[in-house]
C-alpha cells in the first residue's frame, strides 16, 4: 500500500513539474533588463547621417529676390497626385487621376561623391551632413557675391534601412532624419515578434567594400547603448534572428508541440504509464 502511494505521488510530482515548466515565463522577452530609474548609462556618440554616392537630395535656395534665387534651383517637374510611398519605400497608387502637382527635381550623388549644382558647378558633397552641405552652398553663393541673403535647405529623399527577420512588418523604411538608432528602426517595423531573439540582433553595414556586422543584445541596455552599430547609417540591414522555438517550426514536425493532438497524445501516454504502474503495484 505504501509503495502504491509513493508511485502515485511520484506521478503527481512529474505532472506538476511538466505543468510548471510549460507555464514558465521566458526571461529573454523584456528589453533593458539591467536598467532601472537609478542607473545612468553612457550612450554611444551620435552618428549623423552623411551623404554618400547614389543618395538623392533635394536642395532649395530661397531669397528675398525669388527670381534671383530660382537660378540656383533645378527646373520644376510634374508628378502624379494619388501616388505615395508605402512603408517599404516602393510606390503605391491610390487611384487613377489626371491631376498633377509640381515640385523640384532631385540631385543624385555620383559615384565620385559630387553633384552638378546650378551656377556653382560641380560640388563634392560626399561625407557631409545635410547641414554642412547647406552651409557650404550658402557660403559659396555669398562668397561669389551672387546673392546676399540666401537660405539653403537640404532634404534626404531616399535614405533608408532594411529590417528583416522576426518583426511584425519587415521591409525597407525610408526616413528624413539626421540620425536614427536601431531601436527607431525596430519601432518602424512594428517591434519584435515574441519569437524574435532579443539577445542576438544584428546590424549589417557596408564599410570600405566589406560587410561589417554588429551584434546587439536588447536585454542588456548598457552594452546596447554603447554598441558602435546602435546609430544606423543609410542602407544598413537590421536582422532579428528567430529563437529556437521559431526555428523548430520550420521543420516538418516543428509545430507538433503547438497542436491539440500533441497534448492529447501526451495525456494518453501519461495515462497509460499510470495504469501500467498501478498494475505492477497490484501484482
Amino acid at each position: 500500500m505504501k509503495t502504491k502511494k509513493l508511485s502515485w505521488m511520484g506521478l503527481a510530482m512529474i505532472g506538476c513539474v511538466t505543468l510548471l515548466s510549460s507555464c514558465k515565463v521566458p526571461k529573454d522577452v523584456a528589453y533593458f533588463q539591467d536598467m532601472d530609474q537609478q542607473i545612468a548609462i553612457e550612450v554611444q556618440e551620435r552618428q549623423a547621417i552623411k551623404i554618400r554616392p547614389d543618395d538623392k537630395l533635394q536642395i532649395i535656395v530661397t531669397s528675398k529676390d525669388p527670381q534671383l534665387a530660382s537660378l540656383f534651383n533645378l527646373p520644376v517637374v510634374t508628378t502624379r497626385i494619388g501616388q505615395n510611398a508605402n512603408a517599404y519605400g516602393t510606390t503605391t497608387a491610390f487611384g487613377t487621376t489626371n491631376n498633377s502637382s509640381e515640385g523640384l527635381s532631385s540631385y543624385t550623388v555620383t559615384p565620385q561623391g559630387t553633384i552638378d549644382f546650378p551656377v556653382l558647378g560641380t560640388l563634392h558633397v560626399a561625407g557631409m551632413t545635410r547641414y554642412e552641405l547647406a552651409g557650404f552652398i550658402k557660403g559659396e553663393i555669398i562668397g561669389r557675391n551672387l546673392i546676399k541673403d540666401p537660405t539653403v535647405t537640404v532634404e534626404y529623399l531616399n535614405t533608408g534601412v532594411s529590417v528583416l527577420g522576426e518583426v511584425k512588418t519587415p521591409g525597407r523604411f525610408t526616413f528624413n532624419r539626421d540620425e536614427i538608432s536601431v531601436l527607431d528602426a525596430i519601432a518602424m517595423a512594428g517591434d519584435l515578434e515574441l519569437n524574435g531573439k532579443r539577445e542576438n540582433v544584428r546590424v549589417i553595414r557596408k564599410e570600405n567594400g566589406k560587410a561589417q556586422v554588429y551584434v546587439m543584445d536588447l536585454t542588456d541596455g548598457k552594452s546596447l547603448y554603447n554598441n558602435p552599430g546602435f546609430y544606423l547609417q543609410q542602407d544598413d540591414v537590421v536582422y532579428v534572428e528567430p529563437n529556437d522555438t521559431r526555428k523548430r517550426q520550420t521543420t516538418i514536425n516543428g509545430t507538433t508541440t503547438l497542436t491539440a493532438g500533441f497534448w492529447v497524445s501526451m495525456f494518453s501516454v501519461f495515462t497509460s504509464t499510470a495504469v501500467l504502474v498501478v498494475n505492477l503495484v497490484k501484482k
